[in-house]
């Protein structure tokens, strides 16, 4: 039965502490707005149960709800005075400039408006109603007050639109920057004063007020009055402001109290509430008194959960013993990997491409060792190793450090790929030291050359090419390639067949990985109609490559494999001449062809008949319908034969099989190519090194001056950083990663299971920051 959120046992307790959590947030939030900070390891303090800290978190929120209505309600008093004051000290330059144009008996303001001395204390400034006095109709009258500095002009269109002209604006901005109410900001206002005669014209020029949000404040002409009001505010002012200061204390020191428990507070609330969620998966039995609830773990990991759950139930007391049973289940179980800090990094890279299915073949084994070394296939250089190996020992060295600190997200990833950036480091150097190249500067590291130039000036080296005189290089590439005529051919000839090799061997140990998959369920089918077949295509065309590639190097034969590959599919029969290799090679092509022509409908056709003739005789003889009701027909077992009869789709795993083979035959052809990206990436890393110490440091140097020298060196410096060290570094990783999830996994790898996520208080913590 399926049973709504708000129909689980523990949902009042989860409502508790999710309540609990808000405040919690709450107080963080005040915290971080009032600039404090909350203690990071909280102090030592007596044990409480989670209805104490109720009572104290409701209380603490109370009190700093109340502090802040309060210091809110105290500093819009402050700000309507501050600007109340502004308005005064600007206005009266205004109206002592207008006397000489007005007359002295009209005024805006009402004089019994200041007939109480406590006027401010007994309601809010922008409360107070500006009346008119006892004044002629036809006198000057006057609206003062104070608005944004941004909204000033558009505000004085509008009064001139409004009054057709008949009002004088001035203005002046204010000394100091004052508070927006609405945006809690401090922005500049302007002061002004606007001159007008007619009450028709008041009433819109204040509506016009109150639509630009400006506030308006009475200033009286006389100027005693002006004295005696400006006194007043002034000392009102000082008043606030020491009641502010006390109340911001105040609530400082109410919130730091807080901090010091704050952390503590959190993690017990987010550990009950993870409780109760979890509590709300079980069920009750049917006597009430115990909880029932299933779950998965691993198989090494019984004992311990048997030993834990005694102990609960010793420590608590519980009248009811714990029954730990192992059950059947329909569902596959979720996949678990247990891997160290080590391992960790390479079973991510793995499972971004998708789970392992439960008891599959796990990749990441493999790929501890296959994902470093195509990298630095593509990236071999001994140099640009060296500089990536230090890096990675200065992450593993502080790792500790590191791992208890906030990382942003570029080095959170370069953290937590480490062992990973040591491994690429470590193949880097090895792969470096078999091209021979240090920043793309060859050395005579093991030995002589085995080869030397034709004359003694060593001009012809561009042009005829060199001589062999002894036995070759001992290890890797021999230095004197380096700059010759014959260079570039042969470095390209040897990393595009060495990338042949690698792609071949690589898909040959994923489709031999997919053979140990089905022997492990006990699936003859794949092996026989999948395995085998595969096998035999991959190996009559492009395993008969590489043996070509092999036996060529062997030899030193000078047969152009191009032509030997091409002329099997179109000639077969025809006569190789001096693309022979090895004797019996035409007729073992012809064999091969066939081979790989019968393993297309070997994959395709058998496995998806065979699968429907063993239905068809599993099922024979009971594929008709039961006699009774309408109930029992609705009835049907989940396991029962006619639903299964009903699952099995002839077309549909026709299709799926057809589909499988066809991205098979064609994947053999499209992947291998796609391995020659090991040969594109290790060559344009090779050329960026030569043109940057070339180009750049080679030829500064080649100048006496000491500036030139050190600006070569600086953009040696940065390209060798920033474009060969972090750039082609992604560039080799993303590239490497391809071949992995695509070319290699997709052979055996199904990865579409689900990891196994185990209670853990230290994950719930992890989520929450």
């Amino acid at each position: 039965m399926l049973i709504k959120s708000f129909q689980r046992t523990f949902v009042n307790q989860v409502k508790r502490c999710a309540e609990m959590s808000r405040k919690l947030r709450f107080f963080r939030d005040q915290i971080s707005k009032a600039g404090l900070l909350s203690s990071v390891h909280p102090v030592l303090q007596p044990d409480i149960d989670l209805e104490e800290l109720e009572i104290q978190l409701a209380e603490h929120e109370h009190e700093l709800i109340e502090l802040n209505s309060n210091s809110d309600r105290i500093q819009h008093s402050y700000n309507e005075l501050l600007e109340y004051k502004m308005v005064l000290q600007k206005a009266i330059g205004f109206l002592v400039s207008s006397n000489s144009h007005v007359v002295s008996e009209e005024r805006e303001l009402d004089e019994n408006i200041y007939s109480n001395d406590h006027y401010g204390d007994e309601v809010s400034l922008l409360e107070q109603d500006i009346r008119p006095g006892p004044s002629d109709q036809s006198g000057l009258r006057f609206v003062s007050g104070i608005i944004c500095k941004s909204k000033a002009l558009r505000f004085e269109r509008m009064l001139f639109r409004a009054t057709r002209g008949n009002m004088l604006f001035n203005h002046a901005p204010a000394d100091e920057l004052m508070m927006d109410p609405l945006s809690t900001e401090m922005v500049e206002k302007t002061v002004f004063v606007v001159f007008f005669s007619g009450m028709q014209a008041k009433t819109k020029i204040l509506k016009i007020c109150e639509a630009f949000g400006a506030n308006c404040y009475p200033v009286p002409e006389d100027i005693t009055k002006q004295r005696q009001i400006t006194r007043e505010v002034s000392s009102r002012l000082a008043e606030l402001e020491t009641t502010l200061d006390a109340g911001i204390r105040h609530r400082n020191k109410a919130l730091a109290s807080i901090g010091f428990h704050l952390a503590k507070w959190m993690n017990m609330v987010r550990r009950e509430k993870a409780v109760y969620d979890t509590l709300n998966m079980l069920n009750f039995d049917v006597t009430k008194k115990c909880l029932v609830g299933e779950g998965w773990c691993p198989i090494f990991a019984k004992p311990k959960i048997q030993e834990a759950l005694q102990r609960a139930t010793f420590d608590s007391n519980s009248q009811v013993g714990v029954i730990f049973h192992v059950m059947d289940a329909i569902d596959s179980p979720p996949t678990y990997f247990r891997t160290n800090r080590f391992t960790s990094a390479f079973q991510e890279i793995v499972d971004a491409y998708g789970v392992a299915r439960y008891q599959e073949a796990n990749p990441a084994v493999y790929t501890v060792i296959t994902f470093p070394f195509l990298f630095a296939v593509m990236f071999g250089d001994w140099g640009h190793g060296i500089c990536l190996l230090l890096g990675a020992l200065v992450l593993i060295a502080r790792e500790s450090k590191l791992s208890a600190q906030k990382l942003g997200s570029f080095m959170e990833m370069l953290f937590g790929g480490r062992y990973v950036l040591l491994l690429m480091s470590l193949f880097s150097i090895y792969c470096g030291l078999i091209y021979n190249e240090f920043f793309s500067v060859p050395f005579h590291i093991f030995g002589g050359s085995a080869y030397k130039c034709r004359d003694t000036a060593c001009s012809e080296v561009y042009t005829i090419g060199l001589i062999k005189y002894r036995d070759p290089y001992p290890f890797g590439v021999d230095p004197s390639w380096r700059g010759s005529r014959s260079e570039l051919p042969f470095l390209n000839s040897l990393k595009m067949k060495m990338s042949i090799l690698l792609g071949v061997v690589q898909m040959n140990l994923g489709i031999l990985l997919s053979y140990f998959n089905a022997r492990f369920f006990s699936s003859s089918l794949d092996i026989r109609y999948q395995f085998v077949p595969q096998m035999i295509f991959l190996n009559s065309l492009f395993g008969y490559l590489s043996l070509l590639v092999v036996i060529k190097w062997c030899t030193g034969s000078q047969a152009d494999l191009y032509h030997v590959m091409i002329y099997m599919f179109l000639s077969p029969t025809d006569d190789l001449g001096e693309n022979q290799l090895f004797w019996g090679q035409r007729p073992l092509q012809i064999i091969l062809l066939l081979l790989a022509l019968i393993a297309v409908p070997w994959m395709l056709f058998p496995k998806p008949f065979i699968l429907k003739k063993l239905h068809t005789e599993r099922f024979q003889g009971r594929a008709y319908g039961m006699l009774g009701t309408s109930e029992m027909d609705l009835e049907v077992e989940p396991d029962s034969a006619r639903q299964r009869h009903e699952e099995f789709n002839f077309s549909e795993v026709f299709v799926h099989q057809m589909i499988h083979s066809i991205e098979f035959v064609l994947g053999a052809v499209s992947n291998t190519a796609s391995y020659l990206r090991l040969w594109a990436l290790s060559l344009a890393h090779s050329e960026l090194s030569t043109v940057f110490y070339e180009k750049v440091l080679l030829l500064a140097w080649g100048y006496d001056s000491f500036i030139i020298r050190l600006i070569g060196l600086s953009v040696f410096a940065f390209a060798t950083a920033f474009i060969l060290l972090m750039m082609e570094t992604l560039s080799a990783f993303l590239h490497a990663l391809r071949l992995h999830w695509v070319e290699y996994q997709n052979k055996f790898y199904h990865g579409d299971g689900y990891k196994f996520k185990p209670f853990s208080f230290a994950s719930i913590a992890e989520d929450e920051d």
